[in-house]
């Protein structure tokens, strides 16, 4: 790496810096599982220049969940639409919470 900024990517949550072996270790799992999740579309592993699967840390986040909910018992498919159902739901609190804060701002509206 170079002092023109590269080392930026050590920082960068969706840099897909692990390989699938090594994805595999960190998670205590297994490189079906990535597969499973990535057949399932929970994740879509970037691909190195020679067609390996490579992992960012915030997609390790998502197949921890996902690991999290199969240890309990739930099918690797289930598990999927669980995470991609609480994505949705924390993303439209989000908005909510976006416009009653809009809403707050600009006061009632004065009926005219």
């Amino acid at each position: 790496m170079t002092a023109d900024g590269s080392y930026g990517r050590l920082d960068d949550d969706d840099y897909p810096a692990y390989t699938m072996g090594r994805a595999a270790e960190m998670l205590g799992t297994t490189p079906g599982f990535l597969r499973a999740i990535g057949e399932a579309r929970l994740i879509t592993p970037l691909r190195s220049e020679g067609g390996h699967r490579r992992y960012s840390r915030y997609q390790l986040r998502i197949a921890a969940r996902a690991r999290e909910l199969v240890d309990q018992g739930t099918p690797v498919e289930a598990a999927c639409r669980i995470i991609v159902l609480e994505d949705q739901l924390e993303e439209a609190r989000r908005i909510n919470d976006e416009y009653r804060r809009t809403a707050e701002s600009t006061g009632p509206p004065d009926g005219s």
